[in-house]
C-alpha cells in the first residue's frame, strides 16, 4: 500500500468519525430514574479539537440518595475525552431519590462544533 492511499484512508476514517460525533459534548441516552438538575460540560481538549478528535464516552454513574456522584466508571471512548467527561459529570446534580441508584451517560465530543 503506498503512502498516499494510506493518507486517504486516515482522512477518511476522521471524517467519518467527525461525522458520528454530530452534537458537542451533549447528554445522550440517560438512563436514570432520576432527572439531571446541574450539568456541567466537560473540558474539550484544546489539542484534539485543533486537530479535529472528537468522540463518543460512554460513562456508568453511581448516584447517591441525596443526588451527588458517587463514581463515574468509564465504559467507553478515547481516553483523554473519557477523563475530561468523569471529571464533568462528578460534579453534576441529579434529582434526590430513596436510595442510590447506578445508569448510563453518554457524552459527544465534536471538535466543529463551538
Amino acid at each position: 500500500m503506498n503512502v498516499s492511499v494510506t493518507k486517504r484512508s486516515i482522512l477518511l476514517s476522521a471524517i467519518l468519525l467527525g461525522l458520528l460525533a454530530v452534537v458537542s459534548f451533549n447528554v445522550g441516552a440517560q438512563k436514570f430514574e432520576r432527572k439531571v438538575i446541574k450539568k456541567v460540560a466537560p473540558v474539550y481538549p484544546a489539542i484534539l479539537r485543533e486537530k479535529g478528535i472528537g468522540g463518543v464516552v460512554r460513562l456508568k454513574v453511581t448516584v447517591r440518595a441525596d443526588g451527588t456522584v458517587k463514581d463515574a466508571e468509564v465504559l467507553g471512548g478515547n481516553p483523554i475525552l473519557a477523563s475530561s467527561a468523569v471529571h464533568a459529570v462528578k460534579l453534576w446534580r441529579f434529582a434526590s431519590g430513596e436510595r442510590e441508584t447506578t445508569g448510563e451517560v453518554v457524552l459527544r465530543f465534536d471538535p466543529y462544533n463551538k
